[in-house]
């Protein structure tokens, strides 16, 4: 069952220098129960979209088109304060700077206390009780509610936001970034508890990040996105075997390798392109491999198609150019 289905969605900032398109008509899907990552260069977008789906964009910035379909509701046309009725009840966020999203000056139990209570509707009594609970389900001592945000390291401050996020029970969990400036060790343990929450509970996640080794770790399906669009999806064992579009192949071409020579990593040349306005055509063609088809890339925006009628989809005009599966990551440069 579909929980999310994101149709032709528009984002759009408006900046001294004129219209910016971050997002340039998204489509995706989430499955009830899925971990589904969103993956690209910084700058591609996927930061917007996250906040596009909960509703929480920038003063500047406003969806300019599209659908955005949630349990059968379109959020686009919902009147804000039902939007924000479902945000932190039905959908909840990680924002990118978890760790500093804490308030410095309450403890963590007000907190936690505030998210149950007011947008749970819990009694005193059962708030503090599922306070307690939230806290074990993260991996933290139930006895730190009574302490700080600065008392907290850093992994302990992102499971604590985690908590936050899952304090009412939502169907959907957006994560950016919910790994950024956090040593290996605590990486792979904060991913392990999202991994385990979500089995637990039937969890929906979108995780949005640059690093393909966290999504080929823990999702079970893939959105690629380059200039505002998703330009290759498909469940994760295909895109890493044999990715379709030539900017997923370098993004995963730039992953160090432990068989590898010591040298510098392989990265895909030039820059993203401005989205103000987004470049004619295939917004990649200036940096992609396939340079012989330049004329045809260059006027014509390549829509995203099946591979073979299988669920791998890819928006790339000369995709079967690249069917050669990708070197395995055991193989030598």
């Amino acid at each position: 069952m579909t929980l999310l289905s994101v149709r032709n969605l528009q984002v759009h900032y408006t900046t001294s220098a004129g219209t910016v398109r971050a997002v340039d008509g998204a489509d995706l899907e989430v499955p009830a129960g899925s971990i589904v990552g969103l993956v690209g260069e910084s700058g591609c977008g996927k930061s917007t979209l996250g906040r596009a789906l909960m509703g929480v964009l920038s003063g500047n910035g406003r969806i300019a088109g599209g659908s955005i379909i949630f349990e059968g509701r379109n959020l686009v046309a919902l009147p804000e304060h039902e939007r924000r009725a479902l945000r932190w009840r039905r959908m909840s966020f990680v924002p990118q700077t978890a760790m500093n999203a804490l308030d410095p000056v309450q403890r963590m139990s007000a907190q936690l206390l505030e998210v149950l209570r007011e947008r749970g509707g819990l009694p005193q009594a059962a708030a503090r009780a599922r306070a307690g609970a939230l806290m074990q389900l993260v991996g933290l001592d139930p006895r730190r509610l009574a302490d700080y945000p600065h008392q907290f390291s850093g992994g302990m401050r992102q499971r604590a936001m985690i908590a936050m996020a899952l304090a009412n029970r939502p169907k959907l969990l957006i994560a950016d970034e919910p790994t950024t400036a956090l040593d290996v060790t605590v990486q792979a343990q904060i991913l392990e508890t999202l991994q385990e929450i979500q089995r637990e509970t039937n969890l929906s996640i979108i995780l949005i990040t640059h690093d393909m080794g966290i999504i080929a770790e823990i999702a079970d399906r893939v959105l690629v996105m380059y200039a505002g669009k998703i330009v290759e999806t498909a469940e994760v064992e295909p895109i890493f075997g044999s990715p379709l579009h030539p900017y997923t192949r370098g993004l995963l071409s730039s992953l160090p390798r432990l068989d590898a020579s010591v040298g510098d990593l392989p990265s895909i040349p030039g820059q993203p392109p401005s989205l103000n306005p987004p470049p004619a055509g295939c917004a990649f063609h200036p940096r992609c491999e396939l340079s012989q088809h330049r004329e045809r890339c260059r006027a014509e925006i390549p829509g995203l198609v099946h591979a073979n009628g299988s669920q791998h989809d890819v928006a790339c005009h000369f995709f079967t150019e690249l069917r050669v599966p990708a070197p395995a990551a055991s193989e030598e440069r």
